[in-house]
């Protein structure tokens, strides 16, 4: 494993952990809530947040889904920047245009 995918692997456990707890769920409901059987579920979602583990994609989007956080927000390098797109995910679309217009 090379310094950059330990790095990927730092901000993917440290947004896992922060939007599951926002939520206040556990790690088994997470688990369960993203398809996974009950019996591994805890297990599976607590080696993500230790980085033993790292899910496809497939499994980011259904945690993501699960967390209501769009799929970016778990990979974001930038504290800064994951607000931004937390918000931005967050807000009502008329609002959401604009401000893509005014960035424009």
């Amino acid at each position: 494993m090379t310094e950059a995918s330990n790095d990927i692997s730092d901000v993917w456990r440290k947004r896992l952990k922060e939007a599951r707890l926002a939520l206040g769920m556990s790690q088994k409901q997470l688990g369960i809530e993203a398809g996974l059987d009950e019996f591994v579920a805890s297990t599976r979602i607590n080696r993500y947040e230790l980085g033993v583990h790292a899910p496809d994609y497939q499994m980011a989007v259904r945690l993501a889904r699960v967390l209501q956080v769009p799929v970016a927000f778990l990979y974001c390098d930038s504290d800064e920047l994951a607000s931004m797109i937390l918000a931005f995910h967050r807000a009502p679309k008329s609002l959401r245009r604009s401000v893509l217009q005014t960035l424009s």
